[in-house]
């Protein structure tokens, strides 16, 4: 009995069971948003006149630049989401960047696609959120 009440002293705390949920949360969202942005980017490449374009607007990508830009941040975001459903530890945080990176590339579309640029943003936003709820359940001495 002193045994084990003195090894489980040592052991690493486990997290609360809704976090994991929240990273697989994250992770489908993640698969989600890669899916989007590989529809927009395709369609901005396949079919231009399928956006609305602006004359004024500040940024001057063209409009199959900006389908390149998401093509490659739906793939990037859709792998680094599979490889947090196969419980990689560096996907949380290159998630968390590529959410960021996300939601800067969203605000800049909104001039072409507002809605889908909004809906997108917000996924994102709560992506953000579910994969920084581990980092928060972690001790003092392991985040040092």
């Amino acid at each position: 009995m002193a045994q084990a009440a003195h090894g489980a002293r040592g052991a690493r705390p486990s997290p609360a069971p809704w976090t994991g949920g929240m990273e697989l949360f994250a992770a489908v969202m993640m698969i989600l948003i890669g899916l989007f942005h590989l529809a927009v980017g395709l369609a901005a490449i396949l079919q231009s006149s399928f956006q609305v374009v602006t004359d004024d607007y500040i940024y001057s990508f063209d409009i199959t630049s900006w389908g390149w830009v998401h093509l490659v941040l739906g793939v990037l975001i859709g792998l680094v989401g599979i490889a947090l459903i196969m419980g990689q530890t560096w996907a949380r945080v290159v998630g968390m960047i590529l959410a960021g990176l996300s939601i800067l590339g969203n605000f800049l579309f909104i001039p072409y696609q507002p809605v889908w640029s909004v809906l997108v943003i917000a996924i994102d936003v709560a992506v953000i959120w579910a994969l920084t709820l581990r980092l928060r359940e972690l001790p003092e001495s392991q985040t040092r």
